[in-house]
This record gives C-alpha cells, structure tokens and sequence, in this order.
C-alpha cells in the first residue's frame, strides 16, 4: 500500500492514511526520524523500516517474498506521495511483476497543489521533478524541453528545487526559456506558505536578492504561441547561424520573425548543438 504524508501540516494525514498505516505488517518509510513522530501523533505503533535510494534495490527481493508469505505493507515517503520524486518505484515494479496486489491512499502533493496555486494553464502539465543541480546539465534538461516544444509539445512545467539552487535555476530558466509566466511555491501548507506569481525575469531577479527559505515548487507556463511556424523559424536561424554568432543570429531573427529573443536564442542553441 502506498501511503501519502503530509507535506507540511501535520493535520493533512486523512483517516484512511491512519487506518491503513495501523493495519500493516510495517511501514517502509525514508527516514524513521521523520516519520516516527508522525506515527505518534494517531497513535500508531507500527514496526518501521528504512527504505529509500540507497538501499531500495537491495531490499526489494526480501520485501517481496514478504509480501508473497501475507504480510502487509505500507510504503511513505518523508513528505507527499510515494515515487513521485522519492524512492518505490522499483519495489512497485516488482511488486507488479509477481502478481502482488498494489494499491494506494491518495493525498498531498507540492507539484499538484503548486500548479493548481499557479494561476497558470493545469492540463497538459509535464512534471520534471529536480533538474540538475549543475548549470551546463540543467541549461541542457531545459533545452531537452524547448525541444520537445518544438515538436509540439505544450504544456505547464512543474519542478521541485532545492532553495538554495533556486535563484540560479530561475536565471538558466529565463536564460533557455524565456520570459514565461511562472509561480515560486515555498512552504506550502505550512504557517509561512507563499506563492509568488510573475514573470521569470521578475522572479529571477527577486530570487537573486532576496534568499529562498523552505520547500519549493517552481511552476512554469507553457511556450508562447507563435505566428511563425517552426519550419520558418529553423529556416531563417539557418541561413543567420551560417553568417553570425548564435546571439546576432538570434537577435536578428527574434526581430524579423516577431518572436521572443530568448526563445530564439534557446531554438539557435540547440540548431547549432545538432538537436533537432
């Protein structure tokens, strides 16, 4: 059973949650530290045991012969749902290939509860998780997604990111995206939630004098529709890529075209990296 926590307030554990962390056998959770105090509050006194990227591949052929001898097991996370950005996946995989029954207690979660806070388009969204941690790797994930945007993608991005990456993130976003609508949420559910909605280049420059404190959750909306088709685009980076650098190029495209320079820029990024 895959069990969803609260992400920050404590009051946000349903009933069923309770119920269900009672009945097992054990309680696969990340940190016993965490979720200890957690099972003290309802009153549940359920075995635990660590679980998480460190040792879930080598506890999962244990934990499954477990469960095919009819012991019951509840799977959480330090906060949210399970897999979503946190360990399970491979037991859940294992669990499926031998036939086991997986079920779920569904709950809170940062990525949903940003991106309905956002203000900005819900459906299609594309949950990213973490980006790298390092700027060439995340410049390089973010262009993976413009893309994919210009073979039709369209959709609102959602991130988790660590605070004390955030302003550097919010900088390579603008930088490779644009300057896009976007929402920083930090602490949801907690006394200090926030979200700050504007754009990229706002944030950005918000987040780089002022330091972000807490759990955050960075929302941002889809690529902007443009009149100039992406064959268009291509051709005329093409005959400016091969007579300018990558930024004249894109500048004198972005203004032909009456398109975003950064999203121009981003587009001759990846032209002159061999992306297609």
């Amino acid at each position: 059973m895959l069990v969803s926590t609260p992400i920050g307030n404590l009051g946000d554990l349903s009933p069923r949650a309770v119920g269900a962390l009672r009945d097992a056998d054990m309680i696969l959770c990340e940190d016993t530290r965490v979720t200890a105090p957690l099972l003290a509050q309802h009153g549940i006194v359920t075995k635990l045991q660590s679980f998480h990227d460190h040792n879930e591949e080598s506890r999962t052929a244990s934990l499954i012969a477990m469960m095919q001898d009819g012991r019951r097991l509840a799977l959480v996370s330090d906060a949210g749902a399970p897999l979503i950005a946190d360990p399970g996946y491979r037991l859940v995989r294992a669990a499926i290939e031998a036939g086991l029954a997986v079920s779920a207690v569904p709950g809170p979660n940062a990525a949903l509860m940003a991106l309905a806070l956002s203000g900005l388009p819900p459906h299609p969204f594309l949950f990213n998780g973490f980006l790298p941690p390092r700027a060439a790797a995340r410049r390089s994930a973010l262009q993976r997604v413009v893309a994919a945007e210009h073979a039709g993608l369209s959709a609102t991005l959602v991130f988790y990111e660590a605070p004390h990456r955030l302003a550097a993130c919010l900088e390579d976003c603008l930088a490779v995206l644009g300057d896009r609508p976007a929402a920083v949420g930090r602490e949801l559910t907690k006394r200090f939630e926030e979200v700050r909605r504007g754009g990229l280049a706002a944030l950005a420059a918000h987040y780089a004098a002022h330091e972000a404190r807490g759990e955050i959750t960075l929302v941002i909306g889809p690529a902007p529709q443009t009149s100039a088709s992406e064959e268009e685009l291509d051709e005329a980076l093409g005959e400016a890529l091969a007579r300018m650098t990558i930024r004249d190029a894109a500048a004198f495209v972005a203004r032909e075209l009456d398109l975003p320079r950064k999203q121009v820029y981003a587009r001759a990024l990846s032209l002159k990296a061999g992306s297609p």
